[in-house]
């Protein structure tokens, strides 16, 4: 986590001058951020370098989500042909780590959190791509892509692909509005800030937005790959978007098919972090993966998914398969 070398002049251009550039975080993509310090003043540089990163897409979301009220943090410089962006700063109190100090205030904040979404669909979709069959099959076949082979099991991608097809149209057929679609909405790219703006909720990593069903973010926060949701904490909480949404009666049956599709994706490409990227540590979360994307299985509509699951991976090839590559 060095910052790049053009970074000091690049803050300087911006009037941070002689700032401090401390090591933020990673993540699972080639970006980085680091935190600038001046005096008082605090921000966050995104180091997005290019061929393999471009900013373009998380400043125009951000902004259309400023516009529409939401929190997104403010870009306060950019130098697109570097990758560099430096963006207001929401500190340091995420959704996940209050939660694990502060377990009694679950309800609470995921209700916060769903009451943003039901504000976000009531708006139309920003300006970008759909989330379309093309797109749900290339993420769904990242599992067959990557985990089937390292576990070393031979499967019947055609018919894979056959049985999503099978159960998309619920999705794209579904009675509910085009949205705007994060994508990676779940608790540790949501911050806890200060003032009444879009519930306190401070937005991140959203760069990889799409229009598509409104089930989906729902999904992405209350089957987070990353951290335990109680079943009962899930349930409560689709009934709490419900109530405050009023989505059609096809919901539940979207919801079960955009939950297994996102689940299978994410196996599949933490699967692809380890073989390719060289990051085994994402192994640790693909037991919790199985598990979720099991239960959306039992979901009546995706009995064509389920079938093929069923006569393809065995379960001694699905939870724990991987665990000798877990670090320790």
């Amino acid at each position: 986590m060095i910052p790049p070398a053009t970074a000091p002049a690049f803050l300087a251009d911006a009037g941070w001058d002689g700032a401090a550039i401390v090591p933020l975080a990673g993540d699972a993509s080639f970006r980085r951020y680091f935190r600038v310090l001046d005096g008082g003043r605090r921000a966050v540089l995104m180091d997005a370098p290019p061929p393999h990163e471009d900013p373009r897409p998380f400043i125009a979301i951000a902004e259309h989500l400023l516009a529409d009220g939401f929190a997104a943090p403010r870009i306060l410089a950019r130098d697109l042909e570097q990758g560099l962006v430096l963006i207001e700063d929401f500190g340091d109190l995420r959704v996940k780590e209050h939660l694990d100090e502060a377990p009694d205030a679950e309800l609470a904040v995921y209700a916060r959190a769903i009451d943003l979404l039901a504000d976000l669909h009531t708006l139309p979709a920003a300006d970008v791509p759909p989330y379309d069959r093309a797109v749900y099959q290339r993420e769904a076949g990242l599992l067959t892509e990557w985990y089937c082979p390292a576990i070393g099991i031979d499967v019947d991608a055609d018919g894979y692909a056959r049985a999503w097809d099978a159960v998309l149209p619920i999705v794209e057929q579904s009675a509910s509005p085009t949205v705007t679609v994060l994508r990676d909405y779940h608790a540790e790219n949501i911050m806890l800030i200060d003032g009444p703006a879009s519930h306190g909720l401070g937005l991140l990593d959203f760069q990889d937005a799409l229009a598509g069903h409104p089930a989906y973010d729902l999904v992405s926060l209350l089957q987070d790959a990353r951290r335990d949701v109680p079943v009962d904490v899930e349930a409560a909480m689709l009934a709490h978007y419900k109530t405050v949404a009023n989505p059609p009666a096809d919901f539940d049956a979207a919801y079960a098919v955009l939950g297994a599709q996102r689940n299978a994706k994410i196996i599949g490409i933490f699967t692809r972090l380890w073989k390719r990227d060289g990051k085994p540590r994402y192994l640790s979360y693909l037991p919790r993966m199985w598990s979720l994307l099991e239960r959306d299985l039992q979901h009546p509509a995706l009995a064509p998914v389920a079938d093929w699951f069923a006569a393809n991976i065995p379960a001694d090839k699905r939870h724990d398969a991987l665990e000798e590559h877990i670090p320790a």
